[in-house]
């Protein structure tokens, strides 16, 4: 039993040493030219260079500012909003095809509206990124009160129950795994637009602008460095997302 619980735990580590060898043996093999791919051990010095004593360390804590800033814009905006529109079918219908619309739209290509708009700096970046991941949040949430438990709903009319009280004691909690989901996914959202802006929107740090420098100077062990700590981010908070559904929203689909 024992024995079963630690391989369940490492059992998603097996993937990640897997790639490390295969990056390994083609390192050592030369199959691809190592200025351009050097080896798991030199991009592992790298990232323990920038989180020690150089910048990396800086460039992913605003990173990951720039991306929670955004993603609890697009939350306290796009929650309610999801909200009100999931509660009124005609509501929503008459507005699909704009929030469809924009939800088809990668959000880089809005990169130059908002530019005009709010202009190169930090607010830029945020908004894009907000807009991008709200759009998640929105959807998912609306679809959510739209597919709410009609018989729960019901019953807490039947039993007095105001629509103030309807809304938030069962509409929003039978919802909240379907927001959750957009939820997670927006957060994941946030974090690829915010990066791709440090990258293209007049940026001097950030993950996205490392990365760019380090590609542009030929540091190839930065680069992968930078680009497997935005990997690692990306995946932890993904990762709080999911044991935040497990372990808050244990009724959903119950």
């Amino acid at each position: 039993m024992f024995g079963a619980r630690i391989a369940s735990a490492l059992s998603p580590a097996v993937g990640a040493i897997a790639f490390i060898a295969l990056w390994a043996l083609i390192a050592a093999l030369e199959l691809v030219d190592p200025v351009l791919l050097p080896s798991p051990q030199a991009s592992a010095v790298a990232i323990w260079d920038g989180f020690v004593g150089g910048a990396l360390i800086g460039d992913t804590i605003i990173t990951i500012r720039r991306t929670l800033l955004a993603f609890f814009i697009a939350v306290g905006i796009c929650v309610p909003l999801g909200l009100a529109l999931g509660s009124s079918v005609r509501l929503y219908r008459s507005l699909e095809f704009v929030i469809d619309f924009f939800r088809s739209t990668p959000a880089s290509a809005l990169f130059p509206l908002f530019l005009v708009i709010l202009g190169v700096g930090e607010s830029t970046k945020v908004a894009v990124a907000a807009f991008g991941a709200g759009l998640l949040i929105l959807f998912n949430t609306a679809y959510g009160v739209m597919n709410a438990r009609k018989t729960r709903q019901a019953a807490a009319r039947v039993m007095g129950a105001s629509p103030l009280r309807v809304m938030v004691g069962v509409t929003l909690l039978e919802s909240l795994p379907q927001t959750l989901v957009g939820m997670r996914a927006g957060v994941s959202f946030a974090l690829v637009i915010v990066i791709v802006a440090e990258m293209f929107i007049g940026s001097t740090d950030g993950l996205g602008q490392r990365v760019i420098n380090s590609q542009s100077i030929f540091n190839m062990p930065e680069m992968y460095a930078t680009i497997f700590s935005a990997g690692v981010l990306g995946y932890g908070l993904n990762l709080i997302f999911i044991i935040i559904e497990r372990r808050f929203v244990h009724w959903g689909g119950k």
